[in-house]
């Protein structure tokens, strides 16, 4: 078995913009990977499940549909009420309450396997993915509309599940998301170094989630009533690079609110697009506002600055990237999402065969180094020039563009 990699290459800004239309506010991260024969190159979305919106599979010589009476359909998607010969059909609601329909198919894709240091070679292999009939909400938009969804979330139709049930990759896969200069670095396979600390996932959960422990505002634990947050048990929180922003319950969002805006008590706040606390501030925000540092299992920690939760719209003016869960879920439950507003300037590592995810602060514009399981050799894998271990070369990017795409899926 190879270990796989993608790693980026490409550069945009990190700051979100006030147009005329309102806050299209920070970044998405998107990559670029080859489907069908002849290979065709699409832009999709680093999330859960896999999803393409402009494929054809009569356009590939290798695109078939995936049918009703099929053992993938069966034992990978099992949707309801599927009869034998009729297409294997899914739909699926987002968290801001966008929506796709659609049928899978199933083709090849084209990814870039380490052969050294910096160095790749060509590798294709065939998953089956939803191909999107129609989309509604946000999805629909033509600001919101790259080519799909790329899935590497834990359930047996994500892609990197499939590429494991194959043989042809570890169910382990890192990411670096460059807040400072855009792309990054995102690899399948065995991370040699740097070393990281990590905390248990929670076993049986469609998404990555963690146990939240502790809360700091600064220097100073935020304080907290024991009946909201008891630090024996903790809070379940989700750990999503395809949620750009932050997502907190009512009992979490407010006192730390409070406790960060408390740094500036002069601050002149508004609300922009109902949802974004914004305020003018002419000095340095890490000089001006407090870090917030997450605590989990395992004594690991995830710190956020204030040049990473706060975002600058124009001149002097920024906004809050911490949101209210409660506000943003459409099925009436709160969630606790971290997304990459954290997640940047940080190599995290998702480790589904021993069901821990990890992390360290990093330089994304630096390379790490990838175990190739074939050989057993160690390759550098950077965010330029790629070619990866025996390990999936994906380009990263950034667009200013605000998606939040999580949460429950159906299958109809």
């Amino acid at each position: 078995m190879g270990s796989l990699l993608s790693a980026t290459a490409s550069r945009a800004q990190t700051r979100g913009v006030l147009a005329a239309r309102g806050c299209e506010t920070k970044k998405l991260y998107y990559a670029k990977i080859g489907i069908g024969t002849p290979s065709k190159d699409y832009y999709v979305q680093n999330t859960t499940l896999v999803e393409l919106r402009l494929y054809d599979p009569k356009g590939s010589k290798t695109g078939e549909l995936v049918t009703c009476d099929q053992d993938i359909c069966i034992e990978t998607f099992n949707p309801p009420a599927c009869k034998v010969g009729s297409l294997c059909r899914y739909g699926i609601t987002y968290g801001d309450g966008s929506s796709t329909v659609g049928y899978y198919v199933r083709d090849s894709i084209q990814l870039d396997q380490i052969s050294g240091n910096l160095q790749t070679t060509p590798m294709n292999g065939t998953v089956a993915f939803g191909c999107g009939a129609k989309q509604f909400g946000q999805l629909g938009t033509s600001s919101h509309a790259l080519d799909g969804i790329l899935g590497f979330g834990q359930s047996n139709s994500s892609m990197i599940s499939q590429l494991a049930l194959a043989g042809k990759v570890k169910k382990s896969f890192a990411h670096c998301l460059d807040g400072t200069n855009g792309g990054g670095i995102f690899a399948i396979g065995q991370l040699v170094q740097p070393k990281l600390k990590s905390t248990p996932l929670v076993l049986n959960q469609a998404h990555y989630t963690v146990i939240l422990k502790t809360i700091a505002v600064g220097h100073d634990a935020l304080q907290l009533p024991t009946d909201v947050f008891d630090t024996d048990s903790g809070k379940p929180m989700i750990i999503d690079s395809g949620t750009t922003l932050a997502y907190l319950e009512d009992e979490l969002f407010i006192p730390l609110m409070r406790k960060i805006l408390a740094a500036q008590p002069d601050l002149k706040l508004e609300t922009v697009e109902q949802q974004y606390t914004c305020f003018k501030f002419t000095g340095n925000v890490d000089d001006g506002f407090p870090a917030v540092t997450f605590g989990f299992e395992n004594s690991l920690s995830l710190t956020t600055y204030p040049h990473e939760y706060l975002f600058q719209t124009e001149d002097d003016k920024w906004c809050v990237g911490w949101q209210n869960g409660g506000m943003e879920s459409k099925d009436g439950k709160e969630l606790n999402i971290l997304g990459d507003l954290a997640l940047s300037n940080k190599l995290v590592l998702y480790d589904l065969e021993n069901q821990t995810i990890g992390w360290t602060e990093y330089n994304c514009s630096s390379s790490i180094k990838m175990k190739d399981e074939q050989s057993s050799a160690v390759h550098l894998v950077g965010p330029n020039n790629l070619s990866s271990a025996h390990t999936l070369n994906t380009r990263l990017t950034l667009k200013l563009l605000f998606v939040l795409v999580i949460l429950h899926s159906y299958l109809s």
